[in-house]
């Protein structure tokens, strides 16, 4: 017995429109197996939209990627903080500006720093922790 094919084709246009939120639609007939790195962390952002979250954490989304897939990747989480909150844990402290309204900035697991993209860029602490100075202390 075959299913109707009304709910499979509702399915597929559900996936192409999530595949489309993630800028992957054109994509969409190519095996996982032949993306790029970015592009299948994209899909897998699809799949975790499937479920319509109202939050979304993100560990470290642009790990591994070049700059032109960062690129990519900030530019699509950009679009998708419109819909969805997003927590998002990075090192890539330029991709945390362009997405962040409020950052916290963690050194050896202690929060040194809470504030606006602006407040965050300006402060000492963090500065000095990311210039390499932390590191001479802690030695």
């Amino acid at each position: 017995m075959q299913p109707p094919l009304l709910p499979l084709a509702q399915n597929l246009l559900v996936q192409l429109a999530l595949l489309a939120q993630v800028g992957m639609a054109e994509q969409a007939e190519r095996a996982c197996s032949v993306l790029s790195y970015g592009d299948v962390k994209r899909v897998e952002l699809a799949m975790a939209l499937a479920s319509r979250p109202r939050l979304m954490l993100l560990d470290e989304p642009m790990a591994g990627l070049g700059p032109d897939e960062s690129a990519r990747m900030v530019a699509t989480l950009r679009e998708l903080k419109k819909e969805v909150g997003i927590l998002l844990i990075e090192h890539d402290m330029e991709a945390v500006f362009a997405l962040a309204d409020r950052i916290s900035v963690l050194v050896y697991g202690r929060v040194i720093a809470c504030g606006l993209p602006a407040e965050i860029r300006a402060n000492a602490e963090v500065r000095k922790a990311y210039l390499g100075e932390q590191e001479a202390v802690h030695g």
